[in-house]
């Protein structure tokens, strides 16, 4: 039986991971859980999976639900919480799903203290890739990864000879908006932009996908993960999200991985790796699917991937503010303060304003995170 603990269980990662344990009940316990604010979630999934320990957002959320807890489970809370889960229990992998990049910390103390990575949480990546890669690799820990697009190319990989490897291509299925022109984004609301076409996903993701932000991310956490320059990493629009990525080799053979969207699978993968069972997930019929499409992806009328591009190849602290001012660009407009397009141009202002430190450690890192977020609220 594998012992697991999950960061951010009461989100779509969260919960879709205890979907699998559910359909493995024989091989999975959970050793913690840690949540934010979805209380009445959280008491659910520790009632039924009797965690040794749980996390909330605060210490007020903590006195909240101390009552309803089982006996035996420990109660943390804030990021001292989420570190204690990370590293503090007999888990043997821990499954990485908060949003953002408050999950930086917690994520390295589950390193430090040697344990396996599923990882959900590109921010850790984005933010501090060098120092996560580095002590990975230091611990003999595995960050497998639980994205879609970076689990396809993970499969795609096994077994092959990576000297021979020309490049990786993700596919984006370009979100609510990929068939509106810039005009037409202009006047778009909150509600139109959640509406993704073919994920299920939370509000900040559903939006990053939509301004294309969301694959800058994964551009810069594929070059972290598969130690490959940023000319080797391609994007393409795929609208139906059944080709999940593939990889190009020197041979010209290209291998790729489909099925249908659902992220059980490659959750799954990350929990069961290298060995594969049987998945909740509907079957692909290409039969059924017909005809599949592709467009090049268009750096101007998606401009904030190609900030990403830009930021991943400058390195340093250059892609902290990058992820800070889009976290601050996207909490202002799902609060309704800002328009749809102001996003990127809060994004291009933090990046303009930014002096780049190369090679930063972690305070250097955090106090980027701090400026960038601060700049990003004022303008």
């Amino acid at each position: 039986m594998k012992k697991i603990a999950i960061l951010g269980s009461t989100g779509s990662i969260g919960t879709q991971t205890l979907d699998v344990v559910d359909m493995h009940p024989e091989l999975f316990q959970v050793e913690g859980l840690a949540a934010g604010g979805n209380t009445d979630l959280l008491i659910e999934q520790t009632k039924r999976y009797r965690p040794k320990k749980v996390s909330v957002g605060s210490k007020e959320l903590a006195e909240k639900i101390a009552p309803h807890l089982p006996a035996g489970t420990q109660l943390f809370y804030g990021n001292e919480g989420l570190v204690e889960v990370a590293a503090g229990t007999d888990a043997h992998t821990v499954v990485t799903a908060v949003v953002g990049s408050v999950g930086l910390e917690s994520t390295l103390a589950a390193i430090d203290a040697g344990k396996q990575i599923g990882l959900a949480n590109k921010e850790t990546l984005v933010t501090a890739g060098h120092i996560v890669t580095t002590r990975a690799a230091a611990k003999g820990v595995s960050l497998l990864p639980v994205d879609s697009e970076h689990s396809a190319i993970f499969q795609c990989l096994n077994g092959e000879n990576k000297e021979r490897l020309t490049g990786i291509t993700l596919t984006a299925s370009g979100g609510s908006f990929r068939d509106l022109t810039r005009e037409q984004l202009k006047n778009v609301t909150i509600e139109d932009a959640l509406k993704h076409p073919n994920w299920s996903m939370g509000s900040k993701i559903t939006i990053d996908s939509a301004t294309m932000v969301n694959k800058g991310l994964e551009v810069i956490e594929a070059h972290w993960l598969f130690g490959l320059r940023y000319d080797q990493i391609n994007v393409l629009l795929h609208p139906e999200s059944v080709i999940h990525s593939y990889v190009e080799f020197d041979d010209t053979s290209i291998i790729a991985q489909l099925g249908n969207p659902d992220m059980r699978v490659p959750i799954q993968y990350a929990l069961t790796y290298p060995d594969r069972l049987p998945s909740p997930a509907q079957r692909l019929s290409l039969a059924q699917a017909g005809k599949l499409h592709f467009r090049d992806m268009d750096m101007e009328r998606f401009p904030c991937l190609r900030m990403a591009y830009e930021c991943g190849k400058m390195g340093g602290t250059a892609t902290t503010a990058f992820n800070a001012a889009n976290e601050v660009a996207v909490a202002r407009f799902l609060r309704k303060e800002i328009s749809f397009l102001k996003i990127e141009d809060i994004i291009a202002s933090v990046l303009e304003a930014h002096h780049n430190v190369d090679e930063p450690d972690l305070q250097e890192i955090a106090r980027c995170d701090q400026e960038s977020r601060k700049l990003a609220a004022s303008l």
